[in-house]
């Protein structure tokens, strides 16, 4: 897939504000710190469409970019770590979880992990949570520029053996090098195509 055009859609913060049309969705999901604005600004080829920070935890809403026009990719919030109060992380959890709920052309949830550590209760809640409600995911396992070439492959192994998932829907993927970008830009194109 190609992309030659990405716009900011619209941020939102409350249920009753989540789109509902008939445009195809891709949400991407993941601890803070994964590098998931990093991964979107790379597979867009834009630098700051989503903003990324030094500080995790920025994401406080669900933020829509129009892509080609044909579809929008989704930004969840970050989950795990937030300097705020539990009432304003109670509310970013109701408003995900009412996201993947209730959007009707949702195809699939890109889950990151950080390819260097082992899934944590989070990142399998967040499995668990799709897997109850049958949302179609993949996950991503990011920051493998800080891994040799050799240990890639291993390292997804080891995420999918701990996550009891298989192997052919870990995606090794670096924001530093564009490692794996053609071939998550594939996926997404075999689903809108």
């Amino acid at each position: 897939m190609n992309i030659t055009s990405v716009k900011y859609l619209t941020s939102v913060v409350k249920s009753k504000e989540i789109l509902q049309d008939d445009m195809v969705e891709f949400a991407f999901v993941g601890r803070s710190n994964v590098g998931k604005s990093s991964l979107i600004n790379c597979i867009t080829n834009q630098k700051n469409l989503a903003k990324t920070s030094s500080t995790p935890g920025l994401t406080k809403m669900i933020n829509y970019f129009v892509v080609n026009n044909l579809f929008r990719i989704v930004d969840l919030p970050g989950y795990g770590y937030a300097k705020t109060g539990h009432k304003h992380i109670a509310n970013w959890a109701g408003l995900m979880e009412d996201y993947l709920l209730n959007s009707p052309n949702l195809k699939t949830v890109f889950v990151l992990l950080d390819c260097r550590h082992k899934p944590n209760e989070l990142d399998k809640m967040m499995l668990e949570f799709l897997n109850t409600y049958q949302i179609p995911y993949v996950v991503v396992a990011t920051k493998v520029d800080k891994l040799a070439k050799s240990k890639i492959p291993q390292a997804c192994a080891a995420i999918a053996k701990e996550l009891g998932v298989r192997r052919e829907i870990i995606f090794a993927f670096s924001s530093e090098n564009g490692f794996g970008k053609d071939k998550l830009l594939d996926y997404i194109g075999g689903i809108v195509e």
